[in-house]
């Protein structure tokens, strides 16, 4: 080799050395690049923030395949829900006695008490109050409720299940983890094995949201998962639903309301229903709270009982909570004390014995929303006497709307034998504008929301034996008077006012020029009423009321009208 060869050999050694160092150096940050980016992350996610927890109590809650805002409480190895959160996704039937520092729970035949605080014989606290919430045991809840929990510690969480429907589920191929996000480098909420089930809640291209059985939704590959399919789990929470059946009555009911309000005019009774015919019930208003502490004020007759069978009528007396409020008497005050509602109870028990009731009608009308759990335990603990005595209990009811949904229909439905709606005062006597009493889109709508909360068989929709003839001043104000149905018919034909039939209300209606205004009345009578029994038939009730006796003023052929609901 020439020299001038060898030089020029000696000169590329050097750069081919810097060429292979450079190509390694490259070669090694691309593949710590590569690495970076397609590696696992080890990072584990800090699961007391995935979980929302700030204390050493908190608990997570997991409904289903959902988080809840919420948080229970973990003591003494038991988790404890605030009562909140137990009506809304568990059991609406426990009750808060704060007067009494205790948890009431209504069974058929008693009343279960737990004290705030106490042990009960299974040997932990079933209740306690803390922060402003009173909070029960999950224990304690499962006893009468129908659902599954699972409870796990490190951090806190509880399972509930009151779902059994079909989900995706699959097993786990191999070691892995289910990770915060999907993605590789997302944090690891938990490591799971091989074989492992999981559920899965949303499928996306390469990765799947799932659900652990210890109660971690995360994210894992779709290429670690097998056995797809669909399932439904069995139900199995050992509940056994509980008979709250009592005395609804196989026939329908056919009742009328008699508004007695003193003793002597117990004596129009054989007046009253002279011409009457169909009924098969009769409810005096015979009762009235007298009193914020219980008291009971009654004027029944064991001999109007007497007379009332003699004619094949059932007693149905009713008690009210506002014939003493201009005393002051005032539900709202007397219904949170569970020795007041006692006093209530008893006096009304001891009354229905002295005179051989059939049964009792309740009527309170005053319950304020914030009264509403108070109202509905109350009717617990009455259904509780009646059931054991042989007496049916009704309770009466405004049309359904969201104003009254705190009277807790469809509770009622289950603890008493028939919710009563009062289908009329669609305008009443306050109304600033004139219009119908009782109109048919009105009492059907009424039906419809009830009996999607009650049984049909234990509805009986009332209607009004009355309208109301309605002025309208110049001026634009506007006044009524409630009068019978057959005063009303003798009203038009006095002022020689034809009436016509109005298809929107189901009525007839009539309207005339007035000194200062003008004259309107929708009418109630055989037609409109024939209307509202097509409507009953419809959503099969369980029966029919009528508000009230007297009011038809010996118009005896509207009997016969209203007796047509019992023909099948």
């Amino acid at each position: 080799m020439s020299k001038k060869k060898k030089k020029k050999r000696r000169k590329m050694i050097p750069a081919l050395i810097a060429i292979f160092l450079i190509l390694i150096i490259t070669g090694s940050a691309a593949g710590v690049w590569l690495y970076d980016k397609y590696s696992y992350s080890k990072e584990e996610a800090d699961l007391q923030a995935y979980y929302g927890l700030n204390t050493e109590e908190d608990t997570a809650i997991l409904l289903n395949h959902d988080f809840l805002e919420q948080k229970g409480i973990l003591r003494d190895n038991h988790c404890y829900l605030d009562m909140d959160t137990v009506h809304t996704y568990l059991n609406d039937r426990f009750y808060a006695d704060r007067y009494g520092s205790a948890v009431l729970y209504t069974l058929p035949n008693e009343v279960v008490r737990a004290g705030f605080g106490e042990t009960v014989s299974d040997g932990y606290v079933a209740a306690f109050e803390q922060g402003g919430m009173v909070w029960l045991a999950l224990d304690y809840v499962k006893k009468y409720s129908d659902f599954n929990y699972a409870l796990y510690t490190a951090p806190n969480r509880v399972i509930l299940e009151t779902e059994w429907t079909e989900r995706k589920t699959a097993l786990v191929k191999k070691d892995t983890a289910i990770r915060l996000r999907g993605g590789v480098k997302s944090a690891i909420l938990t490591k799971i094995k091989k074989g492992s089930a999981l559920t899965i809640l949303k499928e996306f291209e390469d990765w799947d949201c799932v659900q652990s059985q210890d109660g971690y939704i995360g994210y894992l590959e779709k290429k670690r998962l097998e056995n797809e399919q669909m399932e439904t789990p069995v139900k199995n929470t050992g509940y056994v639903e509980l008979d709250y059946s009592g005395n609804t009555r196989a026939h329908k009911i056919n009742m009328a309301w008699h508004q007695v309000v003193e003793e002597k005019a117990n004596s129009t009774f054989p007046g009253v229903v002279e011409g009457v015919t169909g009924l098969n019930v009769i409810s005096p208003t015979w009762f009235f709270l007298s009193d914020n502490e219980g008291g009971v004020e009654s004027i029944a007759s064991p001999e109007y009982v007497q007379a009332a069978h003699g004619k094949g009528l059932e007693v149905w007396a009713l008690v009210d909570d506002f014939t003493h409020e201009a005393d002051g008497v005032d539900p709202n005050q007397i219904l949170p004390w569970t020795e007041k509602r006692a006093a209530i109870i008893e006096a009304l028990m001891a009354e229905a014995e002295r005179c051989g009731l059939d049964g009792i009608n309740v009527d309170f009308e005053k319950i304020k929303s914030e009264a509403g759990e108070d109202f509905i335990q109350f009717i617990r603990e009455l259904s509780v006497a009646c059931r054991a005595r042989g007496l049916v209990l009704s309770v009466d009811n405004y049309v359904p709307r969201d104003f009254n949904a705190h009277y807790r229909w469809k509770e009622q439905g289950v603890m008493a034998d028939y919710v009563i709606i009062m289908g009329y005062d669609e305008h009443w006597g306050g109304s600033q504008e004139p219009g119908s009493v009782a109109s048919i889109g009105y009492v059907e709508e009424g039906i419809q929301t009830m009996t999607g909360l009650v049984p049909s068989r234990k509805v009986i929709n009332a209607i009004p034996l009355y309208t109301r003839i309605w002025t309208t001043f110049a001026d634009g104000t506007v006044s009524s008077r409630a009068v019978g149905i057959q005063a009303a018919s003798d009203y038009l034909l006095e002022q020689g006012v034809p009436y016509q039939w109005d298809e929107q209300t189901g009525q007839n209606y009539a309207r005339f020029d007035a000194e200062g205004g003008f004259v309107q009345v929708w009418l109630e009578d055989e037609q409109s009423i024939s209307g509202k029994i097509g409507v009953m038939k419809k959503y099969d009730l369980g029966g029919i009321a009528s508000w009230k006796l007297t009011f038809d003023d010996g118009r005896e052929n509207i009997w016969s009208v209203i007796a047509g609901f019992l023909a099948d």
